[in-house]
């Protein structure tokens, strides 16, 4: 058997619910009791990672349930990358289609937030736009440039739910748990200014807006997105949202075909 073909089944003796399913030429390992060790401490460092990656979900099912969900999305989605750090990259579209979360239609948006607070923590060091430099522009250039956004920045909404008030209070223990909440949709800014990942919401014109910087759309485009979205947003408010929450890396030119 090639190298690759060995690894190949002997990740997948590790999912293999009895000795019989796996490959010939692993049958006399896997029933070895040391293997059935290492097949479980396996599955429970998957467990364990997706319940350090994905807290406030298992903060609104509880442990017994997330850990049960866990090990059935282990046992299809073994670790691609050599840190469990960013492990469950499509956690979110399992809980989405997984039947027993049926009753929570709110849990993969919040897994989706969790997920994107991961990949703010672990994404890749920035520059940071200095907000003196837009006070400089002259009108010609909201046509001309366009404002990319900071490495870690990440942002989201949802219609159904208010994704960013139910992912708060589960995330961080501390807040007013015992409050109504307003049942409306909800967006989601993540930005890690100073090292430290920041959360707060957002409103979906500052979604729009942000959505057409990251496709390369002009600083005018892009407050047309908004102003699409809602007609009445505050163009200044929101941008001076944006520059204190460290949303920008740079600006640079327009892509040639956009605006």
């Amino acid at each position: 058997m090639l190298l690759g073909d060995y690894q190949n089944a002997f990740a997948q003796a590790l999912l293999a619910e009895d000795a019989g399913s796996a490959a010939p030429a692993l049958r006399r390992l896997v029933t070895q009791p040391g293997f059935a060790v290492y097949r479980n401490t396996v599955l429970k460092g998957c467990i364990d990672a997706l319940q350090a990656n994905f807290p406030a979900v298992a903060r609104l099912v509880g442990e017994e349930w997330f850990r049960a969900a866990a090990s059935v999305y282990a046992r299809r989605e073994l670790p691609v990358e050599p840190t469990l750090l960013i492990y469950g990259r499509t956690f979110p579209e399992f809980l989405a289609n997984f039947k027993p979360a049926d009753e929570l239609p709110y849990l993969a948006d919040v897994a989706r937030v969790d997920r994107l607070w991961s990949e703010a923590h672990v994404a890749a060091d920035d520059q940071m736009l200095d907000p003196a430099s837009l006070t400089q522009l002259a009108p010609a250039d909201m046509s001309r440039l366009t404002l990319r956004p900071h490495a870690a920045t990440r942002w989201t909404w949802c219609d159904e739910h208010p994704v960013y008030t139910l992912w708060r209070r589960n995330r961080e223990c501390g807040g007013d748990s015992e409050a109504d909440i307003a049942w409306r949709g909800e967006g989601v800014l993540l930005t890690r200014p100073d090292g430290v990942v920041r959360p707060q919401t957002l409103p979906r014109e500052g979604v729009a807006f942000l959505t057409a910087c990251a496709d390369g759309i002009s600083i005018e485009g892009a407050a047309a997105a908004a102003l699409e979205v809602q007609p009445a947003t505050d163009l200044v408010a929101l941008m001076n949202q944006f520059l204190r929450a460290g949303v920008f890396a740079a600006m640079q030119e327009t892509r040639i075909g956009e605006n």
